[in-house]
């Protein structure tokens, strides 16, 4: 069994909007985020992103453009030398009450038995509280980055306990503090 980091998508990896990314042309990716997955791409770690893409379930957007979407994502990452290991998405309304949706634990455990993951070593970087529970849930360490939701979702993370998460400013940080032996 390895360790993973799960990536969070939009606000880690590219540009959150408010009104989902949609198209492949609405895909901006975040400055430095190919030098992190660069980083990644030589360690250890599997590299999973889980993303929550409720467009698909309010009818905004159809299930095989949001995989278009992810394969350019992917494909783009490897052109850059990055490496993404496997996408797991939950496609459902936060109403339907999934098990899927973060924050519950359900893509990370998921992920974590089909690839053979051991999740006490493992990682969950996200940009909102959502992220940091699944990552609580399913027994990982979460790390916060300011980009994407981050900076307006540290409030929140303080006002439900969450103070001990550790919080750093994008991508290329949290993988620099997880790949270094001091975290």
């Amino acid at each position: 069994m390895r360790p993973a980091i799960f990536l969070d998508r939009d606000g880690v990896i590219n540009e959150n909007r408010a009104d989902y990314v949609r198209t492949w042309e609405q895909v901006h990716f975040l400055p430095r985020a190919f030098d992190a997955l660069r980083r990644l791409a030589g360690s250890d770690f599997a590299v999973v992103v889980v993303t929550n893409q409720s467009a698909v379930g309010r009818g905004l957007m159809a299930a095989e453009t949001l995989q278009a979407i992810n394969n350019g994502i992917v494909a783009r990452v490897q052109a850059e030398g990055g490496r993404i290991d496997a996408i797991y998405v939950c496609p459902h309304r936060p109403d339907e009450g999934c098990d899927c949706r973060k924050p519950r634990p359900g893509m990370v455990l998921q992920a974590a038995a089909d690839l053979r993951i051991d999740l006490d070593r493992s990682f969950l970087v996200g940009d909102a509280v959502t992220d940091v529970e699944a990552a609580l849930g399913a027994g990982c360490r979460p790390l916060m980055v300011r980009s994407g939701r981050g900076h307006a979702q540290l409030a929140k993370l303080r006002m439900q306990g969450y103070e001990a998460v550790t919080v750093v400013t994008d991508l290329s940080e949290a993988v620099e503090l997880i790949l270094s032996s001091t975290y």
